[in-house]
């Protein structure tokens, strides 16, 4: 039998708000079922195009692109209704993609991509139109019984769309499916329109239904059991075969027939993987060919003024390898067709630098070319470090080149902008992402819509490890806890059956981070567009792999945080120069070789350092002990797991330091010619440019052939591999080297070019690594500055950087609303001031609202006249107790001293007062802010009046804050304890059972016992799967990295939470590899345990008076709700009588905190104590 039907309209996933239909998937099933070809018609949008296309060529299916589209009514406020239509040929490709990115940048109402009639009928050109069934403005009319609006209607459509239009039926089994058919097929009748059955499909089988409903609900926010939500789905809206839909149809075959009519007539071709580059604008006419050479030359000159003073021996030999390599570059660029290309990056990058954005000195393996380098693109000479150019652009692989720039953070969005300007803002976009539903989400997601307990949801979703690639199926696999869960808990399962069939599913839409695309014509002609309600924020709808393949070329801005990090340290530090006299420092020009930085690095002084602060990294660089340039590039290629795990890390570190000896490349097969390549990195293949020279070296390869080479080894292909060694021996023989040798070298080079890494990439990143070691080491104050802003939100980065800094001994200072900006800064006497920004629950605005206020009338008096100021509109009371917590308002309390000792003495007092009298001086404040406004200001003479009255009179008495509440506070609103340390508290009781502050710690073969605060704890499993944890102890004296194998860590497991006060038992012992001290944990104890264990009795001196009324009902009541094993004495005196009482055993206690606390609070703090053996 012919084939006799073609599905014409489809939701993907693509549709973002309904739709399950995965593209390969489709491919296969429609395929399967024989039928020729299938249309893909996404609501308002067409971001599935390219994949569609690609996959269904490939699967020899006819692909038919179209889009449903939401159309405004006649009427000013009428109902919207669907129109789907087809692209007949490029023309009515190119119109669709026009009409679409209208709908999104002029008709964006309420989410919803609204499309004018008017725009419809100026676009109809190459269009076949459905009339969309019930959903459509004909099948609205004929449901409402107004035949004649539905005619009339009909006609002006058919005008439209002459012989293109046809009236759409449809048997869903959905409600009124029937009556509009009956209608419609009479109306088709009377003015001749042709009919078409469609099948509206949202799923390939019929069993996905209820995903797709949890889909949709999943978009809408609803669950599946809400009565009220709109359910306008059914199951039979499967990817259904030609013989089903013919037997449902079988009283309409016309409208089958249409379906393959249709089909035929659609013909489009979407060209794919043609590169079409915008031009450049060139100066008075010149060719663009001419312009990048001549641009190139005149870049050269100025690079060589510094590279080569005129005065260097050989001047004439070494000036011409730059040109004849400069001379060899622009030949390839020009013949492949990149001019523009160069230019337009180079553009853009000087554009930047004159604007003050600063622009990373290279990434990837652009740097491998002299002339980025020439045109200020990169800012290292490809020459000094041997990046080759082949890497970036091989003329043998026609390929688009791919300069990703980094930028600093602040400046990206202006370069973006400034792109957008100079070609065109409808040239310029960025490029749009997919969401998908990942492992973790799904699952919360789901448990949402089926009504599940959020308790649930929270369980499952934290039981999947949180790990990058990590879907449902790998947790399953790797957790035992979670297979358990499942067998055991149906409602869990019936969860997890769901998500599967939904993990990966596209939900939403983002922007990339960093990628623009510049079109040489308009951006529809290539892709058609998507943006925000405003009309700001454009993205393409084809994603980056797809937008390529249009031919659209693609630039990279990348934010780098460390160049804002440069950028803002060099600001602290050029005001401190200039304040001194002194010139300003440039970053650029810093000597390579200076001794006190790779001193600094040489012992892994490495934190907020550049690509090189993680604990790996540090260990390293102690083995490697870097003292080059180079050596710092080799540091990134060498921290990989392959070069790790290969041996090949400890080979290069041992041939640097003379334990092992100097071969090109092994010792049992060398060859003498490979010296200059592989002499930079001691012998060893690291770089995947030396994989390059080696072939170029000994076998005659050209560096094109080379790049080819090494690709070919990256992808390990035997038969691929097998050429390719025939090809290296012969061209060795060629050149006289033995074909063994040859043999064996191959094969050396074939096990490291997979570990290969790009050495343009990291040389350029080496420099920016460089670059900020240098700065911790002559600058630190400012450098860490601004590091600190940096990560200022991220608290936990804030703790380990300040911890830094007091290890690099420099002083920090609280924040505080007279001295700090927003960002951290450095005072004049070098000290760090904290930011205010960096206190939780204060954002930009208030510390806005504080600087402005200083800056006009001077520092702040009293936190009266703070809250006077300062505009309380836009700082609230919760801001205003997190900067009293903080310690920020300190200088504006009543007991505040500028010397250390007597500030120490007051704080808590001081913090007491300020919090006490904060509601008294926001009203104090809108009192006057009132008065001021109605004009009644003079009748009082002014609130304050007599300016010597003690604001703080009434506050005075306030109980000062204990320690615990403080600090608590500071940990609170700053991440960290900047005052004081918790042990504080405990200091004289810890001290008689652990005799020995961490710092005093000696290692020896007895038991130790040591008592600290966790600041910071890992899990890791071994071998056998058992975890062990790692937790570093503080005492304020010093920290010791405690660890606790199997047993002791399940014993203590419970008690190990950061900031827990506890006490170890352990062995104390020398650790080689860190040079410190370890633990090894036997027992850990809470401060109660410990106290049970070690504390002879709780003791109480009590006169009789103390327990008279309730007091001693109460005293029993109290130690009745303590019990535990601490037995009680009690020293008793009355009028006439002393005596040390014990209680009986019955009475024992367990002595905690608050126990004590509560008799302190009762009977004195000097009358309560443990006392201990």
């Amino acid at each position: 039998m012919t084939v006799s039907f073609v599905h014409l309209r489809l939701h993907t996933e693509f549709s973002l708000v309904d739709g399950l239909v995965r593209v390969k998937p489709l491919a296969k099933a429609v395929a399967g079922l024989g039928m020729p070809a299938v249309a893909v018609t996404d609501q308002s949008n067409m971001c599935s195009l390219v994949k569609f296309y690609k996959t269904a060529m490939g699967a020899g299916i006819k692909p038919i692109c179209g889009a449903d589209i939401w159309l405004a009514s006649r009427e000013e406020d009428g109902p919207l209704s669907r129109l789907s239509l087809l692209a007949m040929n490029a023309k009515g490709y190119r119109n669709l993609t026009e009409l679409i990115s209208r709908g999104w940048s002029e008709g964006q109402r309420n989410g919803e991509i609204i499309i004018e009639r008017d725009w419809v009928k100026e676009a109809a050109e190459g269009l076949i139109a459905l009339s969309a069934a019930k959903e459509g403005e004909i099948g609205h009319a004929l449901l409402d019984g107004e035949e004649a609006k539905a005619e009339a209607l009909l006609r002006e459509w058919m005008e439209v769309f002459p012989e293109r239009f046809y009236v759409e039926v449809q048997r869903t089994s959905r409600v009124n499916d029937e009556e509009h058919l009956h209608a419609a097929v009479a109306l088709a009748s009377r003015c001749n329109a042709p009919l078409v059955a469609t099948n509206d499909v949202r799923f390939i089988k019929q069993e996905d239904f209820e995903a797709h409903e949890t889909r949709v609900c999943i978009g809408e926010g609803r669950t599946l059991d809400d009565p009220r939500r709109p359910r306008t789905y059914s199951d039979q809206q499967y990817l259904k075969s030609p013989a089903e839909m013919a037997e449902l149809f079988s009283d309409l075959p016309e409208a089958l027939e249409n379906t393959v009519e249709i089909a035929k007539r659609c013909n489009i071709e979407v060209q794919l993987g043609k590169y079409f580059l915008p031009d450049f604008p060139t100066p008075n006419g010149m060719g663009i060919d001419d312009y990048l050479r001549h641009a190139s030359f005149e870049g050269l000159e100025e690079r060589l003024e510094v590279l080569l003073p005129k005065d260097t021996p050989d001047y004439e030999a070494k000036r011409q390898v730059y040109v004849d390599r400069l001379n060899f570059e622009l030949d390839i660029i020009i013949q492949m067709g990149f001019p523009g290309y160069f230019l337009i990056v180079m553009d853009f990058i000087k554009w930047a630098k004159n604007n003050g954005v600063p622009v990373g000195p290279g990434r990837g393996s652009g740097a491998g070319s002299l002339v980025a380098y020439v045109l200020k693109i990169t800012d290292l000479d490809p020459l000094a470090y041997d990046l080759l150019f082949e890497r970036f652009l091989n003329p043998e692989r026609i390929s688009m080149p791919d300069f990703d720039v980094d930028f600093c953070m602040e400046g990206r969005d202006r370069v973006i902008d400034y792109v957008a300007d100079a070609y065109g803002r409808n040239a310029v976009s960025q490029i749009i992402t997919f969401g998908t539903m990942a492992a973790k989400a799904v699952v919360r997601d789901v448990a949402r819509v089926q009504g599940k307990s959020y308790g649930l949801a929270d369980r499952l979703s934290k039981m999947i490890p949180f790990e990058v690639g990590m879907t449902l199926d790998k947790a399953y696999e790797q957790e035992e806890m979670l297979r358990d869960f499942l067998k055991s808990d149906e409602e869990a399962a019936e969860i997890w059956e769901m998500a599967l069939k939904l993990e990966g599913i596209t939900r939403g839409t983002g922007k990339h981070a960093g990628g623009v695309v510049i079109a040489p014509t308009k951006l529809t002609d290539f892709s058609p567009i998507a943006c925000d309600e405003e009309g700001g924020g454009l993205v393409t709808q084809f994603d980056k792999d797809d937008v390529e393949a249009a031919g659209l070329v693609k630039f990279d801005f990348l934010g780098l945080r460390t160049l804002t990090i440069i950028k803002w340290a060099m600001e602290i530090i050029n005001r401190e120069q200039a304040k001194k006299g002194l010139e300003p420092v440039n970053i650029d020009f810093i000597p390579l070789d200076d001794k006190p930085t790779y001193s600094l690095l040489q012992k892994a002084e490495t934190t907020a350092v550049f690509q090189l602060e993680s604990r790996g990294m540090k260990e390293l660089i102690k083995k490697l002990k870097p003292d080059c340039l180079e050596d710092l590039i080799a540091l990134v290629a060498l921290f990989r797991p392959g070069p790790l795990q290969s041996g090949m890390v400890d080979d290069f570190i041992n041939r640097k330091h003379g334990r092992a000896e100097l071969s090109y490349p092994h010792p049992d097969y060398q060859y003498a010619g490979l010296e200059p390549v592989l002499k930079p990195t001691y012998g060893i293949i690291l770089y995947q440019e030396q994989v390059m020279q080696i072939a170029q070296v000994m076998a005659g390869y050209t560096l094109g052939g080379a790049d080819m080479l090494r690709r070919a080894m990256g992808k390990k292909k035997p038969e691929e591999m097998a050429k390719q060694r025939g090809g290296f021996i012969e061209g060795c023989k060629n050149n006289g080297i033995d074909a063994d040798l040859a043999g064996n070298i191959f094969d050396l080079v074939e096990k490291f070019a997979g570990y290969g890494f790009n050495k343009s990439h990291s040389a350029a990143y080496g420099l920016v690594s460089y670059q900020t070691a240098w700065l911790k080491t002559h600058f630190p104050a400012p450098f860490m500055a601004a590091v600190l802003t940096a990560d200022m939100q991220n608290t936990d980065k804030v703790v380990t950087l300040i911890e830094e800094c007091r290890h690099m001994k420099l002083r920090i200072v609280a924040p505080d609303v007279n001295n700090s900006e927003f960002r951290f800064t450095v005072d004049d006497d070098g000290r760090i001031v904290y930011g205010l920004g960096a206190i939780k629950g204060v954002g930009e605005g208030p510390v806005e609202a504080i600087t402005e206020c200083r800056a006009e009338g001077g520092p702040f008096n009293t936190l009266f006249d703070f809250c006077d100021r300062v505009d309380l509109k836009r700082i609230n009371k919760r801001t205003l107790e997190a900067l009293i917590r903080a310690g920020a308002l300190d200088r504006l309390g009543p007991h505040y001293h500028d010397e250390l000792k007597a500030y120490q003495a007051t704080v808590d007092l001081n913090r007491a007062v300020l919090l006490a009298a904060m509601e008294g001086a926001i009203q104090a404040a809108e009192q006057t802010a009132r008065s001021l406004d109605s004009g009644h200001m003079d009748l009082f003479g002014g609130v304050f009046a007599e300016p010597e009255a003690d604001v703080y009179a009434n506050h005075r008495k306030v109980k000062e804050l204990t320690l615990k509440e403080r600090l608590k506070g500071e940990k609170d609103t700053l991440g960290l304890y900047l005052t004081g340390h918790p042990i504080d508290e405990y200091e004289g009781e810890v001290r008689r059972f652990a005799r020995q502050r961490i710092v005093e710690l000696k290692p020896a073969r007895d038991t130790q016992t040591v008592a600290g605060l966790i600041v910071n704890l890992r899990v890791m499993k071994n071998k056998k799967g058992d975890k062990m944890g790692f937790v570093t102890l503080d005492d304020r004296s010093g920290r010791i990295e405690a660890s606790l194998f199997s047993e002791a860590f399940a014993a203590a497991q419970s008690l190990l939470q950061t900031d827990a006060l506890v006490v170890v038992e352990g062995e104390v012992s020398q650790d080689d590899f860190s040079g410190g001290l370890r633990l090894r944990a036997k027992r850990v104890m809470s401060l109660e345990e410990a106290r049970t264990g070690l504390a002879e009795s709780l003791r109480m001196k009590l006169h009789a008076d103390l327990l008279k009324g309730d007091r001693l009902r109460w005293l029993g009541e109290l130690f009745n709700r303590h019990r535990g094993s601490c037995p009680i004495t009690l020293d008793y005196t009355s009028a006439d009588a002393k005596a040390l009482l014990q209680f009986g055993e019955s009475w024992r206690v367990d002595p905690a905190d608050d126990l004590i606390q509560a008799l302190r609070d009762q009977f004195g703090r000097d009358n309560v104590f443990l006392n201990y053996r």
